[in-house]
């Protein structure tokens, strides 16, 4: 559609001209999201003048055609000039009913509004998340405008409130808490935003306290959140995200944080319409718990079981098992592993870290007692043969996070892990913390014992150490040579090496008295604990 004939009507006080023809290009640009080159000038003068009406006195359906054509053109980062103003984002605020803190909106009331004028407030807050996520102006107007002030104003006003107008609230909350870290702190400190989020999400998943920290669980034929619930629900956690990047150590932020926890547990429990969106949801939860102080896990397992875990210390392992089959879905899917499976591969290795029976139990089903020791501990397809396999991915980030995971269950101890891995799985772990030579890691543990099985104990002596399992018996290469054969072959075989290490090739290494990896020269040179301790007398 020709953008001269828009700009020559817009100049006009035809409200249903304009109304038609920016309803035609909505229609034909809807899913549009690269535009030409060619007409990014007049696409910029388009955005000056659709507010150049909206300063006007125009009626609520030409305002939501206008705003709805802003929000198709906020796509395109390079046209935002006129939009990313003070004036601009001003006029939008206004249009959104955002007050800010320079008109008072710690008092704001959600007035009654129509159907329209809804749509209004809608278009206008889904032009604010465009504009602030594609304009740098954008954002530093919103945070001197003060947009979040008005936007926690909203929040608190809105207890029942239209849907996407709470929505895009929550959704321009996230992005402004995420690109200013100055709106964040703000956010945290004199808005008390944290507290306020807790509430929305209280209020969106129909919590229900029954003591301190313990929500009253979902019943077994309890019905799926509504898809809307569930979608301001992710808006919510991720704002609450950004806001907990930062250590809240005073005892009214504990209170606080150990409330989100009792949420989460709450949310982790729930179900949604489909199974892709409870996935969803939950992964909101776990990144939200990552940032958690791992003193406030307890949360989740200090609710009343129904026998059967007494093992446990009587502790609720539900969300824990939430937490495991969470990590087995994506470890299954494949792919984006970084994203989508470190997190809670963390959340998990710091809970089994500082929470005995959460070790005790993810333990249980990661690392039951060995019977089976004929198959490498990578070739399976329990979730430990998975994890093994992690140990050895190409994301060094992925494959460090699976085997500090399996360290950790183990209790830090190098048997303990070569026992379930092997060495050769177990390597780049062993090298990263020094522990070559064996030994323990840093953290103490309790003392309850391994039992090892009958199998195991049987077979013990025949696992190669290096592939963790017992192997078929392999012929003997030399077995028919002479002595001078052998002498012959192994001479090579020195050579071979020596060349490869001349051409620097390969570097012969040795593990250091503190098992650590150094070039083979040096590790020889070390002194010995005996040469050290020797005395000169």
């Amino acid at each position: 559609m020709d953008l001269n004939s828009i700009l020559s009507q817009l100049e006009t006080n035809n409200e249903d001209e304009i109304t038609r023809l920016l309803h035609q290009y909505n229609g034909e640009n809807s899913r549009t999201f690269t535009f030409d080159p060619k007409e990014e000038d007049l696409r910029s003068r388009l955005c000056q003048g659709l507010l150049t009406v909206l300063g006007r006195q125009v009626g609520s359906c030409c305002q939501s055609t206008c705003l709805e054509t802003l929000r198709i053109l906020s796509r395109d980062k390079r046209v935002l000039g006129p939009v990313g103003t003070r004036e601009g984002m001003l006029v939008l605020a206004e249009l959104a009913r955002l007050q800010g803190g320079e008109e008072g909106g710690d008092s704001m009331q959600e007035e009654a509004q129509t159907e329209e004028e809804e749509r209004v407030v809608v278009e206008a807050l889904k032009c604010l998340c465009n504009v602030v996520f594609n304009s740098a102006a954008a954002q530093q107007v919103g945070a001197d405008v003060q947009l979040a002030r008005g936007l926690c104003a909203r929040l608190h006003a809105a207890r029942a409130g239209h849907h996407e107008v709470g929505l895009f609230s929550l959704r321009l909350l996230f992005l402004l808490s995420a690109l200013r870290p100055d709106v964040r702190g703000g956010l945290q400190r004199e808005l008390h935003a944290v507290g306020l989020l807790t509430e929305v999400l209280e209020r969106t998943l129909d919590v229900r306290w029954v003591g301190p920290y313990e929500a009253a669980p979902p019943g077994p034929q309890a019905l799926p959140i509504p898809a809307e619930d569930n979608e301001r629900a992710m808006e919510a956690l991720k704002a609450l995200f950004n806001l907990t990047l930062s250590d809240t150590s005073d005892e009214d932020g504990d209170h606080q944080l150990r409330l989100i926890t009792a949420i989460m547990r709450h949310q982790l429990m729930l179900k949604t319409q489909t199974e892709d969106k409870t996935e969803e949801a939950h992964s909101h939860a776990i990144n939200l718990l990552s940032n958690l102080p791992v003193s406030c896990l307890d949360v989740l397992i200090d609710m009343p079981v129904q026998g059967g875990q007494e093992e446990y210390s009587g502790k609720n392992m539900d969300a824990v098992q939430v937490l495991l089959d969470f990590m087995e879905k994506r470890i299954d899917k494949g792919a984006n592993y970084k994203e989508g499976l470190t997190p809670v591969l963390s959340l998990l290795t710091e809970g089994s870290r500082y929470h005995r029976e959460i070790r005790r139990y993810i333990k249980t089903q990661v690392l039951p007692p060995l019977k089976e020791v004929k198959v490498r501990p990578e070739i399976g397809s329990t979730v430990r043969n998975k994890l093994v396999r992690l140990m050895t991915h190409v994301d060094m980030g992925v494959k460090q996070s699976a085997a500090e995971f399996l360290f950790v269950l183990c209790k830090e101890s190098v048997d303990h892990l070569l026992k379930y891995t092997g060495y050769g799985n177990a390597a780049g772990l062993l090298v990263a913390r020094g522990l070559l030579a064996g030994g323990r890691g840093e953290t103490l543990y309790s003392d309850d014992e391994d039992s090892d099985t009958e199998e195991y104990k049987s077979a013990k002596p025949f696992i190669n150490p290096i592939t963790g399992h017992v192997e078929e018996p392999m012929p003997n290469p030399i077995e028919d040579m002479t002595e001078e054969q052998k002498e012959y072959e192994a001479q090579k075989l020195v050579n071979m090496f020596d060349k490869l290490s001349r051409q620097q090739l390969i570097r012969p290494m040795g593990v250091r008295r503190d098992g650590t990896l150094a070039p083979l020269e040096e590790a020889l040179r070390q002194p010995t604990a005996d040469s050290c301790s020797s005395d000169s007398d």
